[in-house]
């Protein structure tokens, strides 16, 4: 016949092992989710950055081809005319 101790020490190793293999998932998907929002950060600040400089780029071609075009002539706004009742 089995030793109780022994039996129970079995199980409580059983136990054990099932509780590592669970903490060792556990941390190892923590760790993918943890990579990936890196790189989804990383990736969101170079698009940014990419987006910024498009939008300077853009505000000083806006500038520089509104410098070289000639003023627009202001028009003059007409007086209404007085409605008779």
């Amino acid at each position: 016949m089995a030793n109780p101790t022994d039996i129970r020490d079995s199980a409580r190793r059983k136990a054990n092992t099932h509780f590592t293999a669970s903490e060792q998932r556990d941390a190892m998907v923590k760790k993918e989710l943890e990579m990936e929002r890196t790189a989804f950060d990383n990736r969101t600040a170079k698009l940014r950055a990419l987006r910024l400089a498009k939008e300077a780029a853009d505000a000083e071609a806006a500038m520089k081809l509104a410098a070289e075009q000639p003023p627009k002539p202001v028009k003059k706004k007409r007086a209404a005319p007085a409605k008779i009742r």
